[in-house]
């Protein structure tokens, strides 16, 4: 057996070529060799006739021979060298014509012309080797017209497969063809769907917009009813407060006791009906976003006094006790005091007008926190209660509790929603528990200092150029509305999470603050899209919803900065958490009193506040 040479190549045979008969031997060697080592048919002819092409331009150079070999490697390759001594070689155009075939490397200087065909793996084994030599030495012998039958045979064959390749060739065009079709008329029935659907897309949107314009009106010409009622109604009544306490200072002396008493009554009803007016007035302007306070220190005793002053007269509706607690003198508040004062009559008239035997009680104490702190009321009742599946729906406006006609209970429906919008309006939360037959107790907590002034130096809030909320609650982005300007020199509204996306990618806010619960496209989405967004991942967004911390998909919610309580909104949690700064540790629970139980927490409605609120002085629930 022969040995591999230095460069790794096993040796087949050489050929020597010097007549014609020899090129015809050369062609059917070459393609037994390659036909033995594994080449495709195809191949084999290609080198065979690459072989006979050189062969035969190169006869008559002295020294003409033929190596073949294998070279080893990751690609085994049949490697056949067309040598000679002296002379030109092969001409131009023959080398032309078999590179056409075959790759082909021609090394006139070393008078070398080689030829590579690829092999697979297993063509270096000794068998295989041995099988190649074999196919080699098989073909010295034979005649010419061996040959010649040999030559045409395999060119019978090429034709074959060439007729049977068109043939292929025909069927595979015919059935893309067929598969064209298909896809052309699938194509045109979906674009005609496409093309129905939009249409109805863009007469949905056009019915949308235009239900949407007509419930802005609708809001529009509710707000200005309200305005104009109220308007209309404060020259009559004031013209009853005013003859009333001029018939008093007038007439006083020749009015005995009685008549005296009820022209006083009439007075004192013409007051109620006048803040009663200023309240519709309140609930229009806060609709509308006009609604502002006036902060100032508000003196708690002659409030808390003057309350229990104007509402001594409901106990003598039945067997109800008013308790007003005196509060400490070294609590301090900067409010709204009109607005702190409606919050606090509508609460206690409301539960007076609900509590037929019992007590109705307000408590004021401070408690400790940023910013001075806060100051919370507590008006508590023994009254009929709320049942709880109305306990969802006493915030919403007109709404009056089921029954409360029959019970000889009637007002306009506005006190809970106007409690809580003034609660809002000075940064604080209003928050309702209650038990069908055991009462009512309502928190109210405001911040002791005017929102914003987290510090003796409200320069420390870091102001920003522009930020984005996003809420579908009109009637939170109203309340909020003050506290974000002073956050931000411009806030910019979104009513709908659908738009958030591209209004932050339009507007590139300092920061952003995302309602969790929205119809459309909840929190959720829009916070996703955001940080899917390298444009928008690095805007800070704050989470506020009214959602109990156990039912949060905390997993969706790690790219926000921080997730806030509605209820607890204040400017400075506003400002910490944009800033990035930790919230203070929570204080320790209060016990309850004695004589009031703790009661549970109802859930919240998705995407609106916690209950947090009680009614006016309008005596419905």
């Amino acid at each position: 057996m022969t040995a591999p040479a230095a460069d790794g190549t096993a040796p087949l045979a050489t050929v020597a070529l010097a007549t014609e008969h020899d090129v015809f031997v050369l062609r059917r060697s070459g393609k037994a060799a390659a036909e033995a080592l594994g080449v495709e048919r195809q191949d084999q002819i290609r080198l065979a006739t690459a072989l006979s092409e050189l062969g035969r331009d190169t006869l008559g150079s002295p020294g003409l021979c033929v190596e073949f070999g294998v070279v080893a490697g990751v690609v085994p390759v049949l490697r056949v060298d067309l040598l000679w001594r002296t002379g030109p070689g092969p001409g131009p155009e023959a080398v032309k014509a078999a590179a056409r075939l075959v790759p082909v490397r021609h090394e006139a200087a070393e008078r070398r012309v080689t030829i590579e065909q690829q092999l697979s793996v297993d063509a270096t084994d000794p068998e295989t080797l041995r099988r190649a030599r074999e196919a080699l030495r098989a073909h010295r012998g034979s005649s010419v017209l061996e040959d010649a039958r040999a030559q045409t045979s395999d060119l019978i064959a090429a034709l074959e497969e060439s007729r049977a390749q068109r043939e292929e060739l025909h069927r595979l065009n015919e059935e893309l063809e067929e598969t064209n079709r298909g896809v052309v008329a699938l194509y045109s029935e979906l674009s005609a769907e496409l093309e129905e659907t939009n249409r109805g897309v863009v007469a949905l949107y056009a019915e949308l917009e235009e239900k949407s314009s007509q419930l802005r009106e609708a809001s529009e010409a509710k707000t200005r009813f309200w305005a104009n009622v109220s308007h209309e109604l404060r020259t009559p009544v004031n013209s009853v407060v005013g003859l009333a306490r001029l018939l008093l200072e007038t007439e006083g002396e020749r009015l005995d006791e009685e008549q005296r008493r009820q022209i006083a009554l009439i007075s004192a009803s013409g007051a109620t009906l006048l803040a009663l007016v200023d309240e519709l007035l309140d609930v229009a302007k806060a609709e509308s976003g006009r609604l502002e306070p006036h902060w100032e220190p508000v003196d708690l005793r002659a409030t808390l006094g003057q309350l229990r002053g104007t509402l001594r007269g409901y106990e003598t509706r039945g067997d109800v006790t008013l308790a007003v607690a005196e509060p400490d003198p070294a609590l301090t508040l900067v409010s709204d005091e009109v607005m702190v004062t409606r919050i606090l009559r509508n609460l206690l008239s409301n539960s007076l007008k609900f509590t037929e035997e019992g007590t109705v009680r307000l408590d004021v104490a401070a408690e400790p926190g940023p910013a001075g702190g806060e100051v919370v009321f507590t008006v508590s009742d023994t009254g009929v209660g709320i049942p709880p599946e109305e306990q969802h729906q006493i915030f919403e406006e007109f709404y009056q509790v089921r029954g409360s006609h029959q019970r000889g209970r009637s007002g306009t429906g506005l006190g809970l929603p106007y409690a809580r919008r003034l609660a809002e309006l000075l940064g604080g939360s209003l928050v309702l528990t209650s038990s069908p037959g055991r009462g009512t107790v309502v928190t109210v907590r405001l911040p002791a200092a005017r929102p914003g002034a987290d510090g003796p130096d409200d320069a420390a809030v870091t102001r920003r150029a522009v930020l984005v909320t996003v809420d579908d609650d009109e009637v939170f982005r109203g309340a909020i509305r003050p506290v974000l300007g002073q956050l931000a020199d411009r806030v910019v509204e979104v009513g709908e999470g659908g738009r958030a996306g591209d209004t932050i990618r339009r507007e590139r806010p300092d920061a952003v603050l995302l309602d969790l619960h929205m119809p459309d496209l909840d929190g959720y989405d829009v916070l996703a899209d955001l940080a899917a967004d390298p444009g928008t991942a690095g805007i800070p967004v704050i989470v506020i919803t009214s959602a109990a911390d156990g039912t949060l998909d905390h997993a969706r919610l790690r790219h926000a900065r921080a997730v806030l309580d509605k209820a607890s909104l204040t400017l400075g949690r506003l400002a910490r958490a944009f800033d990035g700064a930790p919230e203070p540790p929570p204080l320790p629970p209060h016990p309850p009193r004695p004589d009031h139980p703790p009661r549970p927490e109802h859930p919240p409605r998705p995407g609106h506040p916690p209950l947090q609120e009680e009614s006016p002085e309008d005596g419905t629930r």
